[in-house]
């Protein structure tokens, strides 16, 4: 695992650079599919995940290998993985760690939580009070946690990757704006293929989740994926195409039709801006091209904000979704 001299912020990456991403994000890809079968979008979003340092929201019902791709994913990069199963009793303690008494040395010492780890799964974070939600927004935006008047940092690179149900099952707990914003995506996942569900069947029964994994590349690597991530090439025209649309969902009714207009409630903020300029360079990288296109602004206009841009009561009435809208709102505005 050589190292190839990091990209520069305000630089070009080359083609030797280029050629290196490619060489391991097909590593990660590699440890990715030998432990999930199809999901390819989620392959992507959990990607752009660990090149941006952006924290994820994943939607589904149960049993759609949401676990086992982030563990797939840490193991590929040689990262340490923690799974919280979220219940309405957890604790922020339970979470970002806590201080306990250690009679043989007569003093309070400190025990870090899960939450120090590189990869975090969340496991139905709707299923906690709001209380312990919170617990975890330091540790997303700061990357820090504080105990006992501590400050802990967590371990680079961090990601976090929490998972939902939907809203109307039975004893869940809506996340607040505020803590949906700071997930750079959300997702939702669909049932595998017929063939697909096959192929995991298959792989049962020949013992293939049973094999011990390993790493693909290290963690030195992952960070080298993200300092070339940044430098990927973004031109004032794709990032003013970014604003525009970001824009457009505070302003609907200047740029949809009213009856689509009028189901907006709270358009997208700054931080949706963010998080499409870094999103897009790292999905550009992924894709092996040192600039960003329209195409990748588009391509992740639904994952970046549709936990952003929020409805009415009446588009809930009306059955209308959100997809529906961010897509009126990105035709609306020109492509460069």
């Amino acid at each position: 695992m050589s190292s190839a001299p990091p990209a520069r912020a305000g630089n070009r990456i080359d083609e030797g650079q280029l050629r290196r991403a490619r060489d391991l994000v097909a590593a990660v890809d590699r440890g990715f599919e030998a432990k999930v079968v199809g999901q390819k979008r989620l392959r992507e979003t959990l990607l752009i995940g660990l090149l941006t340092g952006g924290h994820v929201l994943l939607e589904s019902v149960p049993g759609l290998a949401k676990t086992t791709a982030a563990h797939a994913l840490a193991t590929s990069i040689g990262g340490s993985f923690k799974r919280i199963q979220c219940t309405p009793d957890l604790l922020p303690s339970d979470i970002v760690g806590t201080q306990i008494y250690d009679a043989s040395q007569g003093r309070f010492v400190t025990q870090l939580g899960p939450v120090h780890a590189n990869f975090v799964l969340l496991d139905e974070i709707n299923r906690s009070s709001a209380k312990t939600q919170s617990a975890m927004l330091e540790a997303m935006q700061e990357r820090q946690t504080s105990i006992g008047g501590q400050v802990f940092k967590v371990p680079e690179p961090f990601l976090v990757l929490a998972t939902q149900n939907p809203i109307e099952q039975e004893g869940t707990y809506q996340l607040p704006e505020a803590q949906l914003d700071r997930f750079m995506l959300k997702d939702l996942l669909d049932y595998p293929s017929p063939g697909e569900e096959s192929e995991v069947v298959r792989r049962i029964d020949a013992g293939v989740f049973d094999r011990p994994e390993q790493a693909m590349i290290d963690l030195a690597d992952a960070r080298e994926l993200q300092r070339l991530a940044g430098s990927v090439y973004l031109d004032k025209a794709v990032l003013d195409y970014i604003t525009f649309i970001v824009a457009a969902t505070r302003r609907p009714r200047e740029v949809m039709p009213p009856e689509l207009a009028r189901y907006v409630d709270i358009g997208a903020s700054p931080r949706a801006s963010i998080a499409f300029a870094k999103a897009a360079r790292a999905a550009a990288l992924l894709q092996a091209r040192d600039h960003v296109i329209p195409e990748d602004v588009r391509h992740l206009a639904h994952r970046v904000l549709r936990h952003r841009v929020l409805l009415t009561y009446e588009a809930t009435a009306d059955d209308v979704r959100v997809e529906t809208i961010i897509d009126a709102i990105v035709r609306s505005v020109r492509t460069p």
